[in-house]
């Protein structure tokens, strides 16, 4: 337990199951941050390796270390969070690495923002211990955020620090196997539906990508539960209801590569008509103006590739992958 006498500023919140050898390099990079005031809960989920040896091994005095049996990413969290006596909340994950400067430039964010309630960081994304000369450019702004996240995640997990104060609200991640994974994406969700949110335009984490992520996996349930929350975002944002209806899981089938599920008469013009209402909630009318705007730009996408499934034809898959590639040309970061 921690021996630190009043609440430290922010609760680092680490789930770990078979860390192996990227553990102690992970935690590490907490431990050497350039902010101390800090504990760091590290959640000992199930762990047959090394990792449990290793965490009780631990000196510092503001490592909490906790052992119980696999409850799943989302519960371990949890229950990190339950524990958690810090008005702030920061990820990290056993494999990924944090620039000795994070924690600082977010409490120095949060603390001179009241009204965000998360906020991330860009990433350079590595392979083990090979840099690959990618990255988790995500965008930076509330209101780029809150339209980028309508359709997917633009937080990298093991980067984000977040308002205790806001989870007490919103509540914490969903357990719902129904809704999970993506776990994150859920939750940054509801948090994005009552506060705003950000990411800093450093790069400030490592993430380490690797063949067995959840997030890169590939399989089809995955994808259903992020059109789920695609279909809820949409619905939220062009109707003010929390539960979707057809045409929003309409045009999230669309655009995650999925046109076999939209209904039978999917209607191009009622799902261009929800993007053009939710970003009109989210940027305001004047932004709309013109056509090299994000809401222009996913409309056409949008009538692109339902023209492309009309015809019977391929490429449905590139859609998100296409929008991003003419935003950034034109100066945009989503």
């Amino acid at each position: 337990m921690s021996k630190q006498d009043s609440a430290p500023t922010v609760s680092v919140v680490l789930s770990v199951k078979n860390g192996g050898r990227d553990l102690p390099q992970a935690l590490g990079t907490i431990l050497n941050q350039s902010f101390t005031d800090f504990e760091l809960i590290a959640i000992n989920n199930g762990s047959t390796d090394e990792t449990c040896s290793y965490l009780d091994s631990i000196g510092d005095p503001r490592v909490r270390v906790i052992h119980q049996d696999d409850a799943g990413l989302a519960g371990a969290l949890n229950r990190g969070i339950s524990l958690a006596r810090g008005r702030y909340i920061a990820r990290q994950d056993h494999d990924d690495l944090a620039d000795p400067s994070r924690i600082a430039k977010q409490v120095e964010f949060l603390d001179a923002r009241p009204d965000h309630a998360l906020v991330g960081t860009r990433a350079e994304i590595w392979v083990g211990d090979t840099p690959t000369g990618r990255f988790h450019d995500h965008p930076t702004d509330d209101a780029d955020l809150r339209f980028a996240l309508l359709f997917n995640n633009y937080f990298v997990h093991s980067s984000v620090m977040m308002r205790k104060a806001a989870l007490d609200e919103v509540g914490v991640y969903s357990t719902d196997r129904t809704r999970q994974p993506p776990e994150d994406y859920e939750l940054w969700s509801r948090i994005a539906r009552r506060f705003r949110v950000a990411n800093l335009p450093e790069r400030l984490t490592i993430y380490r990508e690797v063949p067995t992520s959840m997030s890169r996996d590939g399989v089809d349930p995955f994808k259903e539960k992020l059109v789920l929350i695609s279909a809820e975002n949409l619905a939220a944002a062009s109707t003010g209801e929390a539960k979707p209806q057809r045409v929003h899981h309409d045009v999230a089938n669309l655009v995650h590569g999925m046109p076999d599920k939209m209904s039978r008469g999917a209607d191009i013009e009622a799902m261009c008509a929800v993007i053009s209402k939710a970003g009109a909630a989210i940027f305001g009318d004047g932004y709309l103006d013109g056509q090299n705007n994000p809401v222009a730009i996913w409309s056409r996408n949008l009538r692109h590739h339902f023209g492309i499934q009309r015809a019977g034809l391929t490429g449905v898959r590139n859609f998100a992958g296409g929008v991003r590639s003419r935003l950034r040309r034109l100066g945009f970061s989503i």
